[in-house]
């Protein structure tokens, strides 16, 4: 199903699924529902601060402050929220020329990231200087398809992570990009790329068939859609298993609302991106009923700015 369709069917912003379908206030009101809200990033590319007023398209946008407060707003007015990042957290501007991605993650862990994965850009100091940062972030870095078993970075990362939520296991998994050819070797050493379908596929039927996760994200930074056969987003999407969410980011794509995909199981997948830069916050904010046969999703990604912006898609 694409966007258009997604949007006909359910109405902007809201999806209905599980065994029965029901209005979205009347089951978001339901004492017998609990409410996830998931925000996200990717592709921050070290912008602390907002774009300059200098006429520019993306003047006054962004900025590291903004949306720390958003954040903090949201988390004063929910109850169960989860923050992700899905990489290229490093390289844009003089910060991470300065700093090597201290600031960057400091300020990430400040503002209370739960987990992220590792985009290309992240390798640009080396895979030592990443090693270096990694005291500066208090969340985890999740990767399920790299092996950096001969590499500094051995035992550093996790290949998956479970969040618990009152009575929910929210499983989060994450596949990078193939280094070759878009990094130095130099600079990733003896990182191994292993296939990401494979092993999101594997890693999702693990959560989902032995951990029992009501709920399996997968952060990644694949790209969002390509014009050939590589592997992106809606690729993983169509041909997964047991992943209820993808996460994206290197392609830097803005979305008014979610991809609707359907998987290898006939079951809905929600492709989500949030641009570039800080530019923009994802939001989604689920919806499961206690006996776990129904779910409401309802996606609204906001810009982080002082103004109003339309997206351009």
């Amino acid at each position: 199903m694409n966007r258009r369709n997604f949007l006909q069917q359910f109405g902007t912003g809201t999806l209905l699924a599980g065994a029965g379908a029901f209005p979205l206030q009347a089951f978001a009101a339901n004492p017998e529902v609990l409410k996830l809200t998931i925000l996200h990033t990717n592709d921050v590319h070290s912008r602390i601060e907002p774009f300059p007023m200098d006429g520019s398209r993306n003047q006054g946008l962004g900025g590291a402050a903004r949306r720390a407060a958003l954040i903090q707003k949201i988390r004063e007015q929910e109850q169960h929220v989860l923050l992700f990042d899905s990489g290229d957290i490093f390289q844009g501007t003089p910060y991470f020329n300065f700093y090597g991605g201290e600031l960057e993650l400091k300020l990430m862990s400040q503002m209370g990231y739960d987990a992220a994965t590792i985009g290309n850009h992240d390798f640009d100091a080396g895979i030592d200087g990443l090693y270096k940062q990694l005291p500066n972030a208090n969340f985890p870095l999740i990767s399920s398809n790299y092996d950096f078993s001969n590499t500094i970075m051995n035992g550093k990362t996790l290949p998956y992570k479970i969040f618990k939520i009152e009575h929910l296991k929210i499983g989060v998994l994450a596949v990078g990009i193939e280094l070759e050819g878009l990094v130095p070797k130099a600079l990733y050493k003896e990182t191994q790329y292993l296939d990401p379908l494979a092993n999101a596929n594997r890693v999702a039927a693990q959560l989902k068939n032995d951990e029992k996760c009501d709920y399996v994200i997968c952060l990644s930074h694949l790209g969002y859609k390509y014009s050939d056969s590589k592997i992106s987003d809606i690729v993983l999407a169509q041909n997964s298993r047991n992943i209820d969410l993808i996460l994206g980011g290197h392609t830097h794509t803005f979305m008014d609302q979610p991809d609707l995909i359907s998987n290898q199981d006939s079951a809905p997948v929600l492709v989500n991106q949030a641009g570039w830069a800080g530019i923009m916050l994802g939001r989604l904010d689920i919806f499961f009923e206690r006996n776990r046969k129904n779910r409401c999703e309802s996606c609204q990604n906001i810009f982080v700015s002082t103004r109003a912006r339309k997206v351009n898609n």
